[in-house]
This record gives C-alpha cells, sequence and structure tokens, in this order.
C-alpha cells in the first residue's frame, strides 16, 4: 500500500491539530508523553505504531531529515488511546540516543518545529524488538500497513 494517508484519525486531550504543545511535553518541561487517542481504523487492523518526528530541526545524521522523538511499537489491534506518559508497547530509539518518549527542545533561536505524531495501522501483530529506529520500524512494518496519518503540534522555546 505504501505511505498514503488514510481514514484514520488521531487527537490528543492535550493540544489541537496546529497547536501548541503544551510545556509539560517538551524538554523543557517534564518530558511526558502526551496523551493519544484515534479512531476510524480500518478493517483488520491488528496492532499499531507512533512515531513522533520534527522535520524543521537540523539535520542529524547522514541520509536523514530532521529529528525523531519518538518511536513506539507493538501496541495491540483493540487499544484506541494511549495514556499520558504511556508504558504501553515497545520502545524504539529516539535521536537523543535514548529509548521512549523525547519531547519537543528545539535549537533556542530556530523558531517554531512542527511535530508530526503519526500513527500506523497494521494488519498483524509483528513482536518486534525493542530499540528500533524509526527507518528500521518503517521498513519493517511497510507491507503491512492498512492506513496511515497524523496529528502535528508546534512548540518553540521560550
Amino acid at each position: 500500500m505504501g505511505f498514503a494517508l488514510s481514514s484514520i484519525t488521531l487527537n490528543s486531550q492535550a493540544f489541537t491539530s496546529g497547536g501548541p504543545i503544551p510545556a509539560r511535553h517538551t524538554g523543557e518541561g517534564e518530558d511526558l508523553s502526551p496523551a493519544l487517542s484515534w479512531d476510524q481504523v480500518p478493517d483488520g487492523t491488528q496492532a499499531f505504531a507512533i512515531i513522533c518526528h520534527d522535520p524543521d530541526a537540523p539535520l542529524v545524521k547522514q541520509g536523514s531529515y530532521g529529528f525523531v522523538h519518538w518511536v513506539l511499537y507493538n501496541l495491540p489491534g483493540n487499544l484506541r488511546h494511549l495514556e499520558e506518559a504511556t508504558t504501553e508497547g515497545t520502545s524504539g530509539s529516539n535521536d537523543f540516543g535514548k529509548s521512549g518518549y523525547g519531547g519537543p527542545m528545539p535549537p533556542e533561536g530556530h523558531g517554531t518545529h512542527h511535530y508530526y505524531f503519526w500513527i500506523l495501522a497494521l494488519d498483524r501483530p509483528l513482536d518486534l524488538p525493542a530499540g528500533m529506529s524509526m527507518a528500521e520500524l518503517l521498513s519493517q512494518t511497510e507491507p503491512y500497513l492498512l492506513g496511515i496519518n497524523r496529528l502535528v503540534g508546534t512548540y518553540q522555546r521560550g
């Protein structure tokens, strides 16, 4: 199918689409992953994955752009929300060099950044190992992708 947008919707109680991400969910605050919920899930969905990526960040490493803040996968297909600071699923590696969520913290004076929270709906559970990068996750999930969509939040350092 490829990575075309689908009807699945992703929302957060913490911020609206296009709106600012509260400081508590950033590196300047408590650095907690925001609560997320989704619906209009494609028929046949058996698993989900979540990614948070900042395409406005300076180049991080050769062959990629932006900055990966969160890679979360092995989420069951009957799940429809994640609580704030979730412990659900399996954490991959972010560009901070850590596992789990690392909140927005763009360079000072770099202006407003856009944070894309992506949800991927998969047609089977994959039982992937912990620590995968975003590129590794996308490579492993692409053949099983039923739908994808995003919620975009913004943040600018004070």
